[in-house]
């Protein structure tokens, strides 16, 4: 399975000034990088489900449409928050695509914070949680607990993904796999913030035991804040009905190499 995590900023690009403004250009560059990629599953951060910035379209629908795929999303904030109130920010939300038929999905919400969901997506032979966590380091922690309370009771193997705003560094996701049993598919720690030039590791896709790795990338393109991250992986199970293996992916353009790899980054502390 090839799964891919993107935080996407609303489609808006990488520019902090950019924010408000149309995504409809830069949406068409991410519907074409993620066409090529052909994952069989994406975690999509910071979807816009319908404002202006859209022209009213729900990004995540607009995708999925686009790469043939069904879709499961949310708006990120409680249901009784004063921001599903606001004009534009009550739009804003997460999104999972995926190929195949999508067997349950849960909307969960987390008691503190601003960012609140966590969808729970049910496939055949495992479970996907999807989360945007707090930038404050007291809100994320009440988050992170509430977020093992949840993993622990996961039978089947399970992947946890998502921007989770680790700004205290690596030692902050330590315990919270030591917590959970999970493991880092990102063993190298590469950096995914900022896109222009990466030095913070805040996107991670974490796997229980029964998940093996075969290929992990963070391609460098410019088309958010945050670069994407690519993982290839198996499922054990008991009788083995997966597809064959797929090839790694190269990430090119126009010849040149535009690909962020184990083997030839080198990564700098997050401090």
């Amino acid at each position: 399975m090839r799964f891919l995590l993107y935080n996407m900023r609303y489609g808006t690009g990488p520019r902090m000034h950019n924010h408000l403004r149309s995504s409809r250009k830069n949406m068409t560059k991410i519907t074409s990088f993620l066409q090529g990629l052909e994952p069989d599953l994406i975690g999509l951060i910071e979807v816009d489900h319908g404002s202006y910035r859209t022209g009213w379209k729900n990004q995540a629908e607009q995708l999925a449409e686009s790469l043939g795929h069904y879709h499961s999303h949310s708006i990120k904030y409680g249901q009784s928050s004063f921001w599903r109130h606001v004009p534009v920010v009550r739009k804003q939300g997460n999104a999972f695509l995926a190929r195949d038929r999508i067997r349950n999905e849960t909307f969960h919400f987390f008691k503190h914070g601003m960012k609140r969901l966590v969808i729970e997506l049910e496939l055949e032979h495992m479970v996907v949680y999807l989360v945007h966590l707090a930038l404050g380091g007291k809100v994320r922690h009440h988050q992170l607990s509430a977020l093992y309370e949840l993993v622990k009771q996961t039978e089947r193997p399970c992947v946890v993904a998502g921007d989770f705003n680790m700004l205290w560094g690596e030692k902050e996701i330590d315990l919270f796999l030591a917590a959970t049993g999970l493991q880092n598919a990102n063993v190298d720690n590469l950096p995914t913030y900022p896109s222009n030039n990466p030095r913070r590791h805040l996107d991670f896709i974490l796997h229980s035991k029964g998940i093996k790795v075969k290929d992990f990338q963070v391609p460098r393109i410019p088309f958010s804040d945050h670069l994407p991250v690519v993982v290839d992986f198996d499922v054990e199970v008991e009788k083995d009905l997966r597809k064959a293996a797929r090839p790694p992916h190269c990430y090119c353009d126009d010849g040149s190499e535009a690909v962020q790899s184990m083997e030839n980054f080198t990564s700098e502390s997050c401090g």
